[in-house]
């Protein structure tokens, strides 16, 4: 028998942000303590800023009755000379009865101990405070609070229960509140408690009460007020999914509004007006043309027929926000982009300032550009000394917004302040361009810089960081990276890629190390490696299998990877494959580092001939890509397998055995410079 169960805990405002971070923590949670409980069935998990609710349809009323059986040690060992051994005092204390009570039973032609035990399931009522006391404790919140003169403590102080199973209040209480059969609306509606007579009456109560419960149903009325907005006015409004997702979370009653501030405002760049909306008001940004627009949307909360003095409110709230952020602007464009002081900024214990930062930066960039110069001299039309002069500008200046009003106010738009000052103050677009694309890419899928100019430098701040860290032993370890290194690593590898830059680890390793204090450089290499076997979209494999041909050019791996990945991607690979396995492992017994000659004039079947003539036809062919490359050596599957079908590879002879085997071992020595396919699984 089942009956519907609502359990609604009423809390002060919860802060959305932690409650995001756990949400799929919290409704997982109570799934496990139904299951631990034998009382698995479906639910709802609802949340607004004061309420988590749960909704079950349909809950068992009680456990199902369960019978335990218990297998205890043989009856010779459990008793010696009539006497009980301690294994048969020790079953009887597991199975909480006396020795006496014990029965027999046969497993595997012996008599062993036994005991049956059947228990009765309880009642789902008498399991639910143990089951909310659980499932609050589970709800690991980084930040905690105490209340009153309690002792434990929640996110935010509980305010109402309700536990209601069928039509009845079940008796529970969490901390000290005990539950009821009331509910709370809007507080602009009633700060008053409202009863609800039944489960089923609930929802309604609360819409009539301005609360919308389903974070769905929320969402989907601002989007909805959104396209109105946008049709009325002929605006767009970006629609940020982590701000709308905070929103739904701290609005019960959401109501989209149109607000707008000063145009003397709009001299400020882009960034600045909606980092000012979005992060310290949430606030979502408006544009008409394409260009930012004097407006905004503010998601209101509040429950009134008159919204004007909300809007108002809200327009008088970011006006200082603005006139802050021009002050500091102008202010900065006044003192110009300088590093001075960055020599008091200290980076890391043990590499300096950020001073120090910068000139380590110089160095590897002015390196990278040696390295890359032809590809950078093509895309900007550049002599050499123009660019090591434009670079050397760009690393230097990179880092002077830190010292303006503006990042000190705002951190996240260091970079992009850099770049609105230099360009504002007549630096040129090669320069500006790179200052704020110096961290790029930020993230897994987040943009690359625009021109391989701004790659070197942005790699040569990861690289630094890199180095460095590496160099006073500041290792990721397990889970922990405080300094994003890993990302470091996936940035290169993204760019390297992108741009096509022969970027081999080893050789990069030899020319930066001079500039940091002696460190093990092969954790560095395994570093990198490790990294780009979990950064490239592939069978996981075929990433082992190109790296242990000992490929270090981080381009040329992924180009590797990529081609390989295809053909062993294809429905008909797996089939075929067999075929080099076998040439893999026959090759076990060649030495390969040697030079494998192949004598053809002992040569005695036609298959030897045959296959001979194709592989030399392979390896003796240009191709364009790898993967030609790759087509052509799985290609000689059909000579291989008419070579193992006609020919005897360890012949009695030695050396015709010798030579059948170099003839293989040659097959998967091409291979394995390219990559060794006895790594691939499929």
């Amino acid at each position: 028998m089942t009956q519907p169960l609502l359990i609604e805990i009423g809390i002060e405002e919860l802060p959305a942000i932690p409650l995001l971070k756990i949400i799929k923590n919290i409704e997982n949670s109570w799934h496990k303590i139904l299951k631990e409980h034998r009382l698995e069935c479906d639910f709802d998990f609802f949340y607004t800023p004061r309420r988590l609710v749960l909704v079950h349809e349909s809950i068992p009323i009680k456990q199902d009755d369960t019978t335990m059986e218990l297998f205890g040690p043989p009856v010779q060992v459990a008793f010696k000379d009539g006497e009980s051994t301690p294994a048969a005092i020790g079953f009887a204390k597991k199975c909480g009865v006396e020795i006496a009570e014990l029965g027999r039973s046969e497993k595997n032609t012996q008599e062993i101990l036994y005991f049956k035990k059947e228990e009765k399931g309880s009642d789902t009522v008498n399991l639910l405070q143990e089951m909310l006391e659980k499932w609050i404790s589970s709800m690991a919140f980084a930040k905690m609070m105490r209340w009153g003169s309690r002792y434990d403590e929640f996110i935010r102080p509980i305010r109402w229960l309700q536990v209601r199973q069928g039509d009845s209040s079940v008796p529970v209480e969490l901390f000290g509140v005990e539950s009821g059969m009331q509910t709370y609306v809007h507080r602009m509606i009633d700060y008053d408690g409202v009863d609800v007579p039944n489960i089923n009456a609930y929802e309604g109560i609360l819409k009539e009460g301005a609360v919308i419960l389903r974070s769905q149903e929320r969402e989907s009325k601002i989007l909805a007020e959104f396209d109105v907005l946008e049709s009325e006015y002929d605006i767009v409004i970006e629609r940020d999914k982590s701000l709308l997702t905070e929103i739904v979370a701290i609005t019960e009653n959401p109501k989209a509004l149109l607000g707008t501030f000063d145009e003397d405002f709009l001299e400020l760049p882009p960034e600045v007006i909606i980092t000012s909306m979005k992060e310290h008001q949430r606030y979502f940004p408006v544009f008409e043309n394409g260009k930012i627009a004097n407006k905004f949307v503010v998601v209101s909360n509040a429950y009134t027929q008159d919204y004007s003095k909300v809007v108002a409110g809200n327009e008088r709230v970011l006006k200082p926000r603005l006139a802050d952020g021009l002050f500091f602007y102008k202010n900065d464009l006044k003192n110009g982009l300088s590093t001075d002081g960055l020599e008091k900024v200290q980076f890391i214990d043990g590499l300096g300032t950020l001073a120090d930062k910068i000139a380590r930066e110089n160095k590897i960039a002015i390196r990278l550009l040696a390295l890359y110069m032809e590809k950078v001299k093509s895309s900007t039309g550049k002599s050499v000394a123009e660019l090591e002069q434009s670079m050397g500008k760009a690393i230097n200046l990179a880092k002077a917004d830190l010292m303006s009003e503006m990042v000190y106010e705002f951190t996240e738009l260091q970079g992009l302040m850099g770049y609105y000052y230099a360009k504002a103050l007549g630096e040129e677009e090669l320069v500006y361009t790179a200052i704020k694309e110096q961290y790029m890419p930020v993230g897994e899928g987040a943009g690359l810089p625009s021109s391989v100019f701004s790659s070197i430098v942005a790699m040569s701040a990861k690289l630094d960081t890199l180095f460095g860290l590496f160099s006073v032993g500041r290792i990721p370890t397990g889970s922990k990276d405080p300094f994003a290194l890993r990302r470091a690593v996936n940035g290169i590898v993204r760019i390297v890629t992108h741009y096509d830059l022969a970027f081999d680890i080893d050789d990069i390793i030899t020319l930066l190390k001079g500039s940091y204090d002696d460190f093990d450089t092969k954790l560095l290499s395994d570093f990198i490696i490790e990294r780009i076997n979990k950064s490239l979209d592939a069978n996981p494999s075929v990433i082992g299998a190109v790296l242990a041909s000992g490929e270090k050019d981080i381009n040329e791996i992924a180009k590797k990877v990529s081609a390989l990945n295809d053909i062993v991607s294809a429905d008909t690979f797996k089939e075929q494959f067999s075929t080099f396995k076998r040439v893999a492992n026959i090759s076990k017994d060649v030495d390969l580092d040697s030079d494998l000659f192949i004598d053809i004039s002992l040569f005695k079947e036609d298959a030897e001939v045959t296959l001979y003539n194709a592989y030399e036809k392979v390896i003796n062919q240009d191709y364009t890509d790898y993967k030609a490359e790759f087509e052509a050596l799985f290609g000689l599957k059909r000579e291989l397998d008419g070579y193992f079908d006609d020919v005897m590879v360890n012949a009695e002879d030695e050396a015709l055995k010798m030579n059948r085997l170099n003839t293989i071992g040659s097959v998967y020595k091409t291979f394995k410079a390219i990559a060794d396919i006895k790594e691939i699984t499929v």
